[in-house]
């Protein structure tokens, strides 16, 4: 079955929508907040793609794309992706969904930057993903994941 990525849409549809995933997920990966943000600024261009089978939201995430001025992970320095809030419902786990939605943040060819949640590893490094080497200053606590395309290497780290 085709999986198509859709841009979702800053609305109260997407919201309610988006309560669904809050019942299954964890506190950080609510979007909730991101989306109530976002409507109160009357912001236009959505972080949010998500993929639907009929009328129902069953995998999202967040893309938001950093600044070349801001990218301490990469060389050259360049814009990169910053993939946040994957999610695939219980039900539809498996099944490609999750893949999908990476392999859409891959088709912008540029770097991309994540932070996995416990348990997760497995499904990055299949998607292709690697443990940034840490720096105690950049990554503060966080142990982020990279993907590369070609051309682009890893920033040294001092």
């Amino acid at each position: 079955m085709e999986q198509t990525v859709e841009n979702l849409l800053i609305n109260y549809k997407t919201l309610e929508k988006f309560k669904f995933f809050k019942e299954y997920g964890n506190q950080e990966l609510s979007m909730l907040e991101d989306l109530e943000n976002k409507m109160v600024e009357n912001y236009n261009d959505s972080p949010f793609y998500g993929i639907y089978i009929g009328d129902n939201l069953v995998a999202r995430m967040s893309l938001y794309k950093v600044q070349k001025k801001y990218d301490a992970y990469f060389e050259p320095k360049q814009d990169y992706l910053t993939l946040w809030k994957l999610e695939v419902l219980p039900d539809y786990q498996g099944k490609g969904y999750g893949r999908a939605l990476v392999e859409f943040a891959k088709s912008y060819n540029l770097p991309i930057k994540t932070n996995p949640r416990i348990n997760s590893h497995t499904f990055w490094e299949k998607m292709g993903f690697q443990k940034a080497h840490y720096d105690m200053e950049r990554d503060l606590g966080e142990n982020p994941l990279i993907w590369m395309p070609e051309g682009v290497k890893e920033k040294e780290t001092t």
